[in-house]
């Protein structure tokens, strides 16, 4: 069993997949409290559903590119069979984890986004970062920013890991905090390659 927050069609708003249509399976709990989180109704109630059932939803939606988001996923131990059948099945699937916990039991085929929490979430001493040292080539590592002192201490982290050379990197500007312009013009100034990531769904908004 499951403990689902909820499971929906939408646009996916966020990582190199932005824009293209998604089927969320948003799992219930999670073990941080970020200051920013917008999803802070996934950290309780939800449905317990069985695995056969959220596999039937996900076929029925008709939507290749699957995101196990939360919440936080690896909470639950019995995602990590759910991800595999789906990988089997044919499917896309994208994995966001807020990087608290291991990643090395997720099938390798899946796609992991390795959110890393800046100090400006309050949680950033809650991070598993060992992480970071067996991040595959096609997974992302994002960093939400929500001032300089978080852009300064994410580069050092992707400096200390060679994150560049190694994976995807997203900086995200934190919704309503941080000026998506200023976090571009920092990157532009260092020519980063990093990707600006803005959260494509909370324009469209199309849920």
């Amino acid at each position: 069993m499951l403990k689902i927050s909820e499971i929906f069609t939408s646009i996916q708003g966020e990582s190199s997949y932005s824009g293209l249509l998604c089927t969320f399976v948003r799992l219930s709990g999670c073990n941080l409290r970020c200051s920013y989180c917008d999803t802070a109704y996934s950290w309780q109630n939800g449905m317990e559903l069985s695995e056969e059932y959220v596999l039937e939803k996900i076929k029925s939606s008709g939507i290749s590119l699957i995101e196990i988001t939360g919440g936080e996923p690896l909470l639950q131990e019995s995602i990590v069979p759910l991800i595999k059948r789906l990988l089997d099945s044919g499917f896309n699937v994208l994995v966001e984890t807020n990087g608290s916990l291991s990643i090395k039991y997720i099938d390798d085929r899946a796609i992991i986004i390795l959110d890393i929490k800046t100090p400006g979430s309050n949680m950033d001493k809650k991070m598993f970062f060992s992480n970071l040292e067996i991040i595959k080539e096609r997974h992302e590592v994002k960093f939400v920013i929500t001032d300089r002192f978080d852009y300064d201490w994410s580069k050092k982290i992707i400096e200390d890991y060679n994150l560049f050379k190694r994976c995807n990197v997203l900086f995200s500007p934190a919704y309503g905090i941080m000026k998506p312009a200023e976090l571009a013009k920092w990157m532009i100034e260092d020519k980063s390659p990093a990707r600006l990531n803005i959260q494509l769904h909370k324009y469209v908004n199309c849920k």
